[in-house]
């Protein structure tokens, strides 16, 4: 048998297809080297997203590949880098955080909140390093979904917020500064005002991805989210029920309006499922979610199924992605999480105002 010759190989590479870029990993650039010894070929693969329970599927199919191109015998190893990417031009970027991704419903009671503690801890899972913002000033439920409720932050000596660890991720929120029973009656620039202190008066720490826990609906907090919060990209929750998708679809338009990237839409409560028997019963309507994002032009993430353990694992503080990390549920927010973090890869990487110039 011949060698193999490294353009023998990359072209047999470029027919291994990411399945959550849908790209071959020749055309994404994820080739880090590829190494020819007669038939013995080395490959490194590396990812800008966290997909570790992926890792697996994809080594197994690029040793399939490469197996019928001729070789005799591979090894294939995948690393991770995750990049910074572009957020709206004039405003001020984070130094500790690479990205942010907002995530909003246009109407309450839609489980956004849950979706987006279980998406931080599925990205956390996948690999990344995350943290979480409750931007929710009326009602925040995060401290409590997290199991850390009655925590306070401690602040530095410079007057810095110190992030509260909730299931080894850091996190803040309104909930960490003022009592759980208390009522926030203050108008909307302190509302605003509260969220911008949260966000850069918080010391934040090598963090990946932070995912913002977004009030309902589309009104100053979300205008500050789009005006002076550096965000690369959004995800919608709805519910497959029609009063949901009119709002959610008010919560795309808002999104697309201030030139924030849409990087789908999450169907919540989509499937309820007898504990009992077993039965299968869509309550609140069937494929909305996903005729929306068809109907839009952008991804449909997953459908979650409408389950008690879901809130009954917020409740106690211990979320679904946590508490049954290898259940059905929880690989369905990985696959999410994975989804979101690769649709962020498509888009261009964040460029520093200013090169670093050397004069020797």
């Amino acid at each position: 048998m011949p060698d193999l010759t490294q353009d023998h190989i990359e072209k047999a590479l470029s027919k291994v297809i990411d399945i959550h870029t849908n790209q071959d990993i020749v055309t994404s650039k994820s080739i880090n080297s590829i190494e020819v010894n007669g038939s013995d070929v080395n490959v490194v693969i590396e990812l800008n997203y966290p997909a570790q329970s992926y890792h697996q599927t994809l080594i197994d199919s690029i040793k399939d590949t490469l197996s019928s191109a001729g070789a005799s015998s591979s090894n294939v190893e995948i690393k991770t880098k995750i990049a910074k990417y572009s957020t709206q031009k004039g405003v001020d970027t984070l130094p500790e955080v690479k990205n942010i991704i907002a995530v909003a419903s246009g109407k309450g009671g839609v489980g956004k909140s849950t979706t987006s503690v279980n998406l931080a801890l599925a990205l956390q899972a996948e690999g990344a390093k995350v943290a979480l913002l409750d931007a929710d000033i009326y009602g925040p439920s995060q401290p409590r979904m997290l199991g850390v409720k009655d925590a306070k932050p401690d602040t530095t000596g410079e007057g810095k917020l110190l992030p509260i660890l909730g299931h080894g991720m850091q996190t803040m929120s309104i909930g960490f500064l003022v009592d759980e029973d208390s009522p926030m009656i203050w108008r909307g620039p302190m509302v605003t005002q509260a969220l911008e202190q949260m966000l850069r008066d918080t010391l934040w720490r090598g963090v990946d991805y932070m995912v913002i826990d977004l009030p309902p609906g589309t009104g100053d907090t979300q205008l500050t989210l789009s005006q002076k919060i550096p965000v690369s990209g959004s995800v919608v929750v709805t519910t497959p029920q029609d009063i949901a998708l009119i709002d959610a679809k008010k919560g795309l338009k808002m999104f697309e309006k201030v030139n924030i990237p849409i990087l789908g839409i999450v169907e919540n409560m989509s499937l309820h499922i007898c504990s009992n028997c077993g039965h299968e019963e869509a309550i609140f309507g069937q494929g909305g979610g996903d005729s929306m994002a068809k109907d839009a032009g952008v991804n449909f993430l997953g459908a979650l199924p409408l389950e008690m353990n879901i809130r009954t694992d917020v409740d106690e503080g211990t979320p679904t992605v946590v508490k049954d990390p290898n259940g059905r549920t929880s690989e369905i927010y990985k696959e999410i999480a994975r989804k979101v973090a690769a649709q962020l890869t498509l888009q261009d990487k964040a460029i520093g105002a200013f090169p670093s110039i050397t004069i020797e």
